[in-house]
């Protein structure tokens, strides 16, 4: 099917719960019917259309918003919706739970998509399903186009790519920094790692997932010399500083990886990323690190026990399609850093890159990244040498999306280390 016959340019799938609702305010706000065919979507009908009306109302530029139906439970409804549209961005998690049906359908009917998935297990049975079918079909599946993985991803693309210009080689090993982050968790992001703890209980192979640093790079390419995420407090090799584990590195180091693999090992075989957070220098540094990697531990160990897990989820989680306060967004802000260190004939280099906005990581942030994913699919503005498969946001999209983060407000620079931003 042509993109001339279809009636959207854009379907946002999921927009009744916080983060889908949140994604359509932003398209609303920023674009108009003149550069955009939307609709929303999901299963309430009702609900779709008080959101649709209320922002009509908000934004002058949109008479209409069309509302179209469907349910993860009848595929034959995405397959109309995918049939019907150019793009679908989808915010419904667990994406284990939900996700699969509409991928297919997206697949089958040649119909870019986007998510803000961060569930590992997930993204791999994606790749081995339904990679080979996506290429044959020049359709794009872009997985984890939030804050998992946006920062880490297109902050290597953007340290890689300054790198290259600057120094003539790529860096060897990135260190990926979540420096600052401010804001609220949804029911949906918990739902969606206690649906994966409940895999990984169950599952004997998504625990190989899970504990394999190569896990989504392409067959036959899932191993190498990256030993995988940092577990324990550590001085950085980098910056004199001690860091502690990040909860979204099992995540976004993954994905860089992937993004490394895909676009055929620009960065060297011997590539290798640990995402860490930062907590200071000396005696203080230290005791916040511990106390990090403590408190991360506690958590990892209580979603691992089933009783536990379920007394976490139905007393101390918010439901799904619950989320953090208004104020909470408003106040929300993050930055993560990339640092890249290289080697070239006139010996070691090292480069900063930045990615970081004042908004809430998790929504207002998230919002503005997944829009614009999507957006870039719409309009077909990427820079990649590929046009078929399940992607990366570097290997599908790359730098033009850090050009439109940068139109709406974010930061996203590249640099030599401790210099002036140059890209």
């Amino acid at each position: 099917m042509s993109d001339a016959d279809r009636q959207y340019d854009l379907v946002v799938w999921g927009a009744t719960g916080v983060a889908g609702r949140l994604v359509a305010e932003y398209l609303t706000e920023q674009y108009t019917p003149d550069d955009l065919s939307l609709a929303i979507g999901g299963r309430d009908e009702s609900r779709l259309q008080a959101i649709a009306t209320d922002l009509v109302e908000q934004h002058d530029a949109w008479a209409e918003l069309p509302v179209v139906l469907g349910d993860a439970t009848e595929p034959e409804t995405l397959q109309e919706i995918a049939r019907d549209t150019r793009v679908v961005c989808t915010t419904v998690g667990p994406y284990t739970k939900y996700g699969t049906p509409l991928v297919e359908a997206c697949v089958e009917a040649g119909t870019d998509y986007c998510d803000l998935t961060g569930e590992v297990n997930w993204t791999r049975e994606m790749i081995d399903e339904y990679h080979d079918a996506a290429v044959e079909a020049d359709t794009r599946i872009v997985h984890s186009c939030g804050f998992d993985s946006v920062p880490a991803d297109l902050g290597t693309l953007l340290a890689q790519s300054f790198a290259r210009e600057a120094f003539g080689e790529p860096c060897t090993q990135v260190r990926i920094y979540v420096e600052n982050a401010s804001g609220g968790v949804s029911g949906g992001t918990l739902a969606s790692a206690a649906e994966l703890f409940e895999a990984a209980s169950k599952d004997p192979e998504v625990r190989k997932v899970l504990g394999n640093p190569y896990s989504l790079a392409p067959p036959g390419e899932r191993e190498g010399v990256d030993p995988g995420e940092q577990r324990l407090p550590r001085k950085d090799p980098l910056r004199s500083v001690w860091t502690a584990p990040s909860p979204m590195a099992p995540v976004n180091e993954r994905v860089v990886r992937r993004s490394n693999a895909l676009l055929d090992y620009p960065w060297g075989r011997g590539f290798r990323c640990t995402e860490v957070i930062p907590t200071g220098r000396g005696l203080g540094g230290a005791a916040t690190a511990g106390l990090v990697s403590g408190g991360l531990g506690l958590f990892t160990l209580a979603m691992s026990v089933g009783p536990t897990r379920s007394a976490l989820k139905r007393f101390v989680f918010p439901q799904p399609g619950e989320g953090p306060s208004e104020e909470q967004m408003a106040t929300g802000h993050f930055t993560v850093r990339v640092r890249g260190q290289g080697t070239n004939e006139d010996g070691p280099f090292t480069v900063d890159a930045e990615i970081g906005a004042d908004r809430d990581p998790g929504y207002g942030g998230t919002a503005r990244m997944l829009g614009e994913s999507a957006m870039c699919l719409v309009e077909d503005d990427t820079d990649s040498p590929l046009s078929g498969g399940v992607l990366t946001p570097a290997s599908a999209i790359g730098e033009p999306l850090a050009e439109r983060l940068r139109a709406v407000g974010f930061t996203a620079s590249a640099s030599e280390a401790d210099g002036d931003a140059r890209r």
